[in-house]
């Protein structure tokens, strides 16, 4: 294991994730069914998975990953279409996301995102005498990463989509290439979100209830008042382990989505300090992984990974506390 604090500070998030699906969930799976139980032994299940996954992969060399590239680039994509397929695809939460196997569920855009990173980092190694012209170098990877992006936007899923894409757009910002280009990117990424949110009026009304909540607060403002809820009173240390009030049929999704503001009512702001520096650990040891490789691929492939986890991260976060509108 060549990074240990990585593995293990991974593996620490990992399990205390898992006792807090617990607390956030038991209530609402005892209700609906009948096993309080039932999806912390879902995840406990997919993180003993991922941490043999993890381990195996670890110890293989990264020559075999950047042959395979494009053959994970083609299998995501192939899912992606599968997934929007009425009867193969299934539709949780207004979005056609998941592929269902019984009592667990798959989304095919995060597969997407491991298959686009490692094809950036490729694409960025093989052709970085380029960086610096812009038609030949950055156009035909933002075409792949567009069609990737509108298969995911056909789902819908908005907050996917945009990890992807800001992600990828800082990896190829990182390798020298013109700022120019970013600056029109930016204009014309402007207008294709306001043209997002034009097609899909409920995200003019997320917007909405994003700059004031209670002019629907029993609507689209719900889950940010919930939210804020469950973080305004749980002050210094909390209401204590499994003491949540919110996750009594206020909060939607306290399990997934809203985790991070039952950890916020349970343990206060120790809690979340605690587990933002386990995030920072792990963001601080990825980047500085990326620079202290030699080999373009592995840098770009770590960069673009670790990009994709902040950005993720971020992401929650400043929805769960009221800093950006809930994503969709």
């Amino acid at each position: 294991m060549k990074d240990k604090i990585l593995y293990f500070t991974t593996i620490i998030l990992s399990i205390f994730g898992v006792v807090m699906i617990y607390s956030a969930s038991y209530v609402w799976a005892n209700y609906k069914f009948n096993n309080p139980f039932k999806f912390v032994i879902n995840q406990a299940i997919f993180l003993i998975i991922g941490i043999v996954i993890m381990t195996i992969i670890s110890k293989i060399d990264f020559n075999f990953y950047k042959k395979q590239v494009n053959k994970i680039l083609f299998i995501s994509f192939v899912l992606l279409i599968l997934v929007l397929i009425p009867g193969i695809g299934v539709i949780r939460n207004g979005s056609r996301s998941w592929f269902g196997i019984g009592p667990f569920g798959i989304q095919p855009s995060e597969i997407s995102k491991i298959g686009l990173v490692m094809f950036t980092a490729k694409y960025l190694s093989k052709n970085d005498n380029e960086k610096r012209v812009t038609k030949n170098f950055v156009f035909p990877i933002l075409a792949m990463i567009l069609v990737f992006f509108g298969l995911i936007m056909l789902e819908p899923d908005f907050g996917s989509g945009m990890i992807i894409v800001s992600a990828l757009i800082v990896l190829i910002f990182i390798t020298g290439t013109n700022l120019s280009i970013f600056v029109k990117m930016g204009i014309l990424g402007l207008l294709g979100i306001i043209g997002l949110i034009i097609v899909a009026p409920y995200r003019l009304k997320r917007i909405t209830s994003f700059l004031n909540p209670w002019s629907d607060p029993l609507g689209s403002g719900f889950q940010i008042i919930q939210s804020l809820y469950a973080i305004g009173p749980g002050g210094l240390l909390g209401f204590g382990f499994l003491n949540s009030r919110q996750k009594h049929f206020y909060l939607p999704e306290p399990q997934t989505d809203f985790i991070f503001s039952i950890i916020s009512e349970e343990f206060g702001f120790l809690g979340i300090c605690i587990v933002s520096s386990l995030f920072l650990i792990i963001f601080y040891r990825c980047i500085r992984i990326a620079l202290e490789t030699d080999d373009l691929f592995s840098k770009y492939l770590v960069f673009g990974l670790a990009f994709m986890l902040i950005f993720q991260t971020l992401l929650n976060l400043m929805v769960v506390v009221g800093m950006i509108p809930v994503t969709g």
